[in-house]
């Protein structure tokens, strides 16, 4: 089967299902899924899509893994006590053909602490049960080459010798074991130059960093939790900070915009927080506008970290390290780019929070094709109490 560890995911999975246990046990989600691909056929593998969902259900936690997530010094006890009686619920997961020809819908509704970790497993079953039927004349060496030619890249270079990457590319993956050998490969060849991976089954298994911290959801989700909506994000930032208290201390940006963002990221909260992600919009622009705003709040940049993850590139993260690297720490998570190039065009395939506690809820991204919403006057609210311009959600 595809996923056989429960461990299989991104860690910010974990750091968020924690922050649930501890904040907001009762919140209430729905999940759906997005094809933006389009042309592309999943109904004749809609059988076994389920069949490999119906067995992510069937996982436990083993005292091995839970042992392991428990020397992460961020996680607590009685998380680990609770991971121990856990199981993704079946009832709370529909697969179902689409009204619209060729499309598969998936759909996740149940509690928050409970259906969390469905995304990640449930992309790359998606993932790998299309390209199982759909890659043909599979040349691996090919693959092999491409990655040996990035990796090059950097090790070419003594110029790059801070470079720093880390492999962001679960949900994207073209198969599991590809995943691992890119993994495998990238520990082996580029030594310091690789920063670790998301994947938390593979940082175990390699001896290897798990990277991650909030995740888009983490900051939707309270635009139903918090108090006000104007304050939801100032809200998670207070929430997660109580929670890790100096740990996992990176920002994402871009769930409002950045200018909304740097509203909210104020003089308390560049202290505290060790740096940001970007994940949407130019990053050089964005790069820039975040280390301003250090500037104008008195911060010394150079002691902070900016995480570049938005459909990156080798040759992007070599012109962003040249760019940024005098002016504070960098980090490069790279996905499709490792884990899905094999000849093949990757599936452009997400599965985003529409709903908390029966409130709609909406990413409002720097790049409008990533905004999704199943409630167009929310998101038009949302625009105004963010003080955004309207722009239709795709």
């Amino acid at each position: 089967m595809i996923i056989e560890s429960l461990l299989d995911t991104d860690l910010y999975k974990f750091s968020m299902m924690q922050v649930v246990l501890h904040h907001f046990p009762a919140a209430y989600v729905e999940y759906r899924y997005k094809c933006r691909t389009t042309g592309i056929n999943l109904c004749p593998y809609i059988d076994e899509i389920r069949e490999e969902i119906n067995h992510l259900c069937s996982l436990r936690f083993s005292e091995d893994e839970l042992s392991y997530l428990g020397n992460l010094r961020f996680i607590k006890s009685d998380f680990i006590d609770f991971l121990r009686l856990f199981y993704l619920p079946k009832k709370c997961i529909s697969v179902e053909e689409s009204n619209n020809i060729g499309e598969i819908s998936i759909s996740v509704k149940g509690p928050w602490l409970h259906t969390i970790l469905f995304e990640i497993p449930v992309l790359a079953i998606v993932n790998e049960v299309y390209f199982r039927h759909n890659s043909n004349n599979l040349n691996l060496d090919e693959g092999r080459n491409r990655l040996k030619s990035k990796i090059n890249l950097v090790l070419k270079d003594c110029s790059l010798v801070d470079l720093r990457v880390a492999e962001y590319g679960t949900r994207r993956r073209f198969s599991k074991s590809w995943h691992e050998e890119v993994v495998d490969t990238m520990k082996n060849d580029m030594f310091h130059n690789f920063a670790g991976t998301s994947n938390v089954m593979l940082a175990k298994k390699h001896g290897v960093l798990p990277l991650g911290t909030m995740g888009h959801e983490y900051l939707q989700a309270c635009q139903s939790l918090g108090p006000r909506l104007r304050d939801s994000q100032v809200f998670a930032f207070e929430i997660w900070a109580k929670e890790y208290r100096g740990d996992l201390g990176i920002a994402l940006s871009d769930v409002y915009g950045i200018d909304a963002f740097l509203r909210d990221f104020d003089l308390y909260f560049c202290k505290l927080f060790d740096g940001v992600r970007h994940d949407s919009g130019d990053p050089f622009i964005w790069g820039n506008r975040i280390l301003e705003h250090y500037r104008k709040n008195r911060i010394d940049a150079r002691n902070k970290t900016l995480i570049f993850s938005d459909s990156l590139t080798f040759p992007k993260a070599i012109e962003l390290t040249r760019y940024f690297s005098n002016a504070c720490k960098l980090t490069f998570g790279i996905g499709t780019d490792l884990t899905n190039d094999l000849g093949f065009k990757p599936l452009q395939i997400v599965m985003k929070m529409v709903r908390c506690n029966d409130q709609p809820v909406a990413k409002i991204s720097d790049a409008p094709e990533k905004i999704m919403c199943d409630d167009p006057d929310y998101l038009f609210y949302l625009r105004k109490v963010f003080n955004l311009p309207d722009i239709r959600s795709s």
